[in-house]
């Protein structure tokens, strides 16, 4: 299996085309596609810069003429989820032609897209990528070989990984910005180059402070880390 991560401008996408226009972005890892109609229906989280961001991003991208259907699911403040079908682009029916399948989360905004495709054969990679320069854009981020073992191992502790992620996600912004500042500037290193007080008075905070937020951090991620560890061994 070849894995490589695109950086993708269509020319034929409402989702891109709305996030050139307004400060919205997007993230969709469910999706169907249905040959019949060649339409891909997403359910898909869109973020605005703000509420009013928000609103005009959603308006423009239901109008939009390659948008087939369009449903709000849920919304708060300046994130929404919603429900919409597209026609088929360029880019999806080449990929699809050429059986190539996505393989992680699409990432929208500034006007381009993350993509993550799978590929049995670096010859059907190649093939594929030079017919996608006719009509798209795109930049190669990364590309690599995935063996059997490394693909089976990633399937199997794919929930545990996802863990890791959500012990992050828990982290407060003061803890997340104390642990990053503590890391950089060696606070972890042997011998230390950062101290409680050199990080209290970089956050302008008491020690006390800046210890309680380290260990906060500490042990939300490391509470995450020991489980992972123990799913993973067994």
């Amino acid at each position: 299996m070849l894995s490589v991560e695109m950086d993708m401008v269509q020319y034929d996408c409402p989702y891109i085309d709305t996030t050139r226009d307004h400060e919205v972005s997007f993230l969709a890892k469910q999706w169907d596609f249905y040959p019949d109609e060649r339409e891909l229906e997403t359910r898909i989280m869109v973020s605005g810069a703000d509420r009013e961001a928000l609103d005009h991003g959603l308006e423009a991208l239901s109008a939009h003429d390659n948008m087939a259907s369009y449903r709000l699911l849920r919304r708060k403040g300046d994130m929404a989820l919603i429900r919409s079908r597209i026609a088929e682009t360029n880019a999806m029916n080449v990929i699809r032609d050429n059986s190539g399948y996505i393989t992680g989360p699409f990432r929208i905004r500034d006007g381009s897209e993350i993509w993550h495709v799978g590929f049995d054969t670096e010859r059907i990679a190649e093939g594929t990528l030079s017919e996608l320069e006719r009509n798209n854009d795109y930049t190669v981020r990364s590309r690599e070989s995935v063996d059997l073992e490394d693909y089976y191992d990633l399937l199997q502790n794919i929930d545990s990984a996802k863990r890791l992620v959500d012990g992050c996600r828990e982290l407060s912004d003061v803890e997340r910005a104390t642990l990053e500042r503590a890391v950089e500037g060696g606070y972890f290193d042997t011998p230390r180059d950062a101290t409680l007080s050199s990080l209290a008075e970089e956050f302008d905070v008491s020690k006390m402070a800046i210890s309680k937020n380290l260990r906060r951090g500490q042990r939300k991620i490391l509470d995450r880390v020991t489980t992972s560890m123990n799913e993973v061994t067994e």
